[in-house]
């Protein structure tokens, strides 16, 4: 604990010294667009002639399309992939018996920086491919960042630092993921440096589950916001959704329903209805807040887990936020779907919390103003039935119960094509309460099979998820 502590108070200079003191740590560095930010900290440090065998820039697209091939975009997680497999294979190539008393590594970036105007939002690729043990197999580290400093002077500055944490990171902190994410970020807070994606593969770092990297950055507030799809593998979210129409669903999910299932699938068939919005143009996307990922007090990892493995089963995109509010979520959405069409599929009673106006305290506008925020980008919200708590009777949209002097912006919402109801639905699962579930699989009760669709059946009995155990199964059906 004490190296620890003394590690997190090394300056950049101190961080980039000590590796260029240990002596198997060889590489080189390919920078693009911010200029040579990172290598430049190592040769300040002094020593480095003997960690640094070469760096390079090609700001000129030809000259990069020379180096690398050619592009339809510079700025993306590909191009970053060719510049380290690049790089990595030419240093081993070129000095293959340095190998035998080195570990190799290659660091590139390709970002795009502040412009001139400041018209633009900062962000870039940034990858680390390298050798912890002598001889062995590379492992790669690659993240994205968004940059927000109001200078370029600053935001290569912050990418400087950044470049040499990762390294430090990688070579001093990889078994333990709190120290590695912590030194990751030293010294660059969120308002400067936003990480909203990192992901790590190779047999130095493969007991690593990116889905609890992901889960950590929304956490300690790295980002708000990162995703994955239904192979577990950790996406950049505006990459992922470039040029989609994009249909969110919000919720706990635990466990997944038959009544889940039934509100995407009516949701997407109306959805798809929308002038433009085609199945290959389309992205689902299942949205899990902390908020909703919180029991007791804290997050587990394994419950969060279990989710997310529930939903990768049926074959959709999981994103982690911290948009407890949904007009936050509807925001941030738009700066991604850039002009596409956005939909949400909500429950009736979520509603009553939408239509809350306590719930817009934070705003001068208030409710007017979140509603502005919310529907006022390409957005339309679809909203699916329920069994009225207090009636027993069908609870639509025609009846939804919010004060009165809110019902003319209901009416509002309907006329401009923002809100509809989901027509079509399956009557019988609206009886069927996540939380009803759950307590019928704890509790040995094997009636919750017919709640849940015959595969998530299988992963919860297989993996023994939410609490089920495999010795309950003679407990008799009630």
């Amino acid at each position: 604990m004490e190296e620890m502590v003394d590690e997190r108070r090394l300056t950049t200079e101190e961080k980039a010294l000590k590796i260029n003191l240990t002596s198997d740590i060889y590489g080189c560095f390919a920078e693009i667009g911010a200029g040579q930010e990172v290598a430049a900290n190592f040769f300040k440090a002094g020593g480095s002639s003997g960690t640094i065998a070469y760096t390079q820039s090609a700001y000129d697209m030809k000259v990069s399309d020379a180096m690398y091939g050619a592009a339809s975009r510079y700025v993306c997680e590909q191009r970053l992939v060719t510049m380290l497999t690049t790089e990595y294979n030419t240093l081993c190539e070129r000095l293959p018996k340095k190998q035998e008393v080195a570990r190799f590594f290659a660091f590139c970036n390709t970002v795009e920086s502040l412009n001139y105007h400041k018209t633009n939002q900062g962000h870039g690729w940034v990858g680390l491919r390298y050798q912890l043990v002598q001889g062995g197999e590379f492992n790669d580290i690659i993240l994205h960042v968004k940059m927000h400093d109001n200078s370029h002077k600053a935001q290569q500055e912050a990418l400087g630092i950044l470049g040499v944490n990762l390294i430090h990171a990688a070579y001093f902190s990889t078994d333990d993921l709190e120290e590695f994410l912590t030194n990751l970020v030293h010294r660059i807070p969120r308002d400067r440096v936003e990480v909203d994606m990192l992901r790590v593969s190779g047999p130095d770092l493969g007991l690593v589950d990116n889905r609890i990297i992901a889960l950590n950055l929304v956490k300690r507030g790295m980002t708000d916001a990162t995703m994955f799809d239904l192979s577990g593998t950790v996406l950049q979210p505006a990459a992922a959704l470039y040029k989609k129409n994009i249909l969110l669903m919000r919720g706990r999910f635990r466990p997944v329903t038959k009544v889940h299932l039934d509100m995407i699938a009516h949701g997407t068939e109306q959805f798809l209805k929308e002038e433009g919005v085609r199945e290959d143009n389309l992205s689902v996307i299942f949205e899990l807040t902390l908020k909703d990922l919180t029991a007791d007090g804290k997050i587990s990892d394994k419950d969060f887990i279990d989710r997310a493995e529930l939903l990768e089963s049926l074959g959709y995109t999981v994103m982690i936020s911290n948009y407890l509010k949904h007009y936050k979520m509807l925001d941030y959405l738009a700066t991604i779907a850039r002009g596409q069409k956005m939909g949400v599929i909500a429950g009736i009673y979520n509603l009553h919390t939408i239509f809350d106006e306590r719930y817009y305290d934070n705003l001068p506008g208030g409710l007017l103003e979140a509603f502005g925020i919310g529907f006022g980008h390409n957005v339309k919200m679809y909203v699916y039935p329920a069994i009225n708590v207090d009636t027993g009777e069908l609870y639509t949209l025609d009846e939804l119960a919010i004060p009165k002097h809110l019902n003319g912006l209901v009416q509002f919402l309907k006329d401009n094509n923002k809100l509809a109801a989901i027509s079509e639905f399956d009557m019988d699962s609206l009886k069927i309460l996540s939380d009803d579930v759950l307590s019928k699989i704890r509790s040995g009760v094997t009636s919750w099979e017919q709640d849940v669709p015959e595969n998530v059946v299988k992963a919860i009995k297989h993996f023994e998820l939410f609490g089920y155990e495999k010795k309950k199964d003679s407990v008799v059906n009630v």
